[in-house]
């Protein structure tokens, strides 16, 4: 039994004794993967009676809340802490405007159009974790692509070492970005995209492994291979993620939540396009909102998160009024 295990096995377990269901009993069990959230937990469950589903969704919150007051309490003591903006892998980028001007092709035209790219000048990093949002098209993951040829990644997914390709349609992007990097190179750099995993994880197995060591990802279901590559990668490193959630159950998001936190107070540097109300909600990260113009919200400002209350709030109301046309 791993350490997670250990500790979230038993909060299942009660959970189950009391009649909850299985897969709310793994929600709330993965959340609770250290002694501490585990003791926790399994106290208020045996002291209670009578526990609604939400009462013991609010103690968790609770409980993941004092965990990270006395988490932010070391790395205010400096026992724990995040890198300076200046000893950030990547600090930030500046776009060359005149360089895609200049070399108009289908790939430029089609990033010259997109309103949010345009308002741009450059991009500065703060934290160990931004997020870029916004609505399809909006030109979030193009510019987290072009971010990623600039690094030398594979623009659909890889290392730089890693040169398989399906189709060649990526923008000139990249080209145009002018990087200011930190003072230290990573341990690794990734992108990772959700819907080119398979392949990406197809030519690992056929290009890369010379040894036979490595993990079969297609051994599992997508979702799983999934979080389990990133969970694989404990490297300190720079790593793009565009639409993690595509490929996880909102149970997953929480896990992968967990491990980005953990990975960024460790001194991993994070930028991930996505559009997941549990994603965004990720403590200590910065936002970029993409809707015409690029500029920083708050979690409870982004649309992802307005529409996913609008519909849990009031979903008869909404549905009423999608398909009043209908009636």
């Amino acid at each position: 039994m791993g350490r997670r295990d250990r500790y979230s096995g038993p909060v299942a377990a009660r959970l189950a004794e009391l009649g909850f269901g299985r897969d709310f009993a793994a929600a709330i069990s993965s959340l609770t993967d250290t002694e501490y959230t585990s003791k926790r937990m399994l106290s208020y469950l045996k002291n209670s009676l009578s526990l609604t589903a939400e009462e013991i969704a609010d103690e968790a919150l609770i409980i993941l809340q004092e965990r990270d007051r006395y988490r932010e309490k070391h790395i205010r003591e400096g026992r724990r802490r995040e890198k300076p903006v200046e000893e950030l892998f990547v600090r930030g980028f500046e776009i060359e405007w005149k360089y895609l001007e200049g070399n108009a092709g289908p790939d430029s035209e089609y990033v010259l159009e997109i309103p949010a790219l345009r308002s741009l000048e450059t991009v500065s990093f703060r934290r160990n974790l931004t997020f870029f949002c916004g609505e399809n098209g909006s030109g979030k993951s193009t510019l987290l692509e072009g971010l990623a040829v600039a690094l030398g990644l594979n623009p659909e997914g890889g290392t730089g070492n890693y040169r398989f390709s399906t189709y060649d349609d990526w923008s000139a992007l990249g080209s145009a970005l002018r990087l200011s990097r930190g003072p230290h190179r990573p341990d690794r750099s990734y992108f990772l995209r959700a819907e080119s995993f398979y392949n990406m994880a197809s030519a690992a197995l056929r290009e890369y492994n010379h040894d036979g060591r490595m993990p079969d990802y297609h051994a599992r279901s997508h979702g799983e291979s999934f979080l389990d590559f990133i969970t694989d990668n404990v490297a300190v490193g720079l790593y793009l993620m565009d639409e993690p959630e595509a490929a996880l159950s909102p149970q997953k998001q929480l896990e992968l939540l967990v491990r980005l936190v953990r990975m960024s107070r460790a001194g991993s540097q994070f930028v991930i396009a996505t559009h997941s109300p549990i994603l965004l909600g990720t403590p200590d990260a910065d936002i970029l909102c993409f809707d015409g113009t690029v500029h920083p919200v708050s979690w409870e400002e982004t649309e992802s998160y307005q529409i996913t209350k609008l519909f849990v709030d009031g979903r008869e109301r909404l549905l009423k009024e999608l398909f009043r046309e209908d009636d």
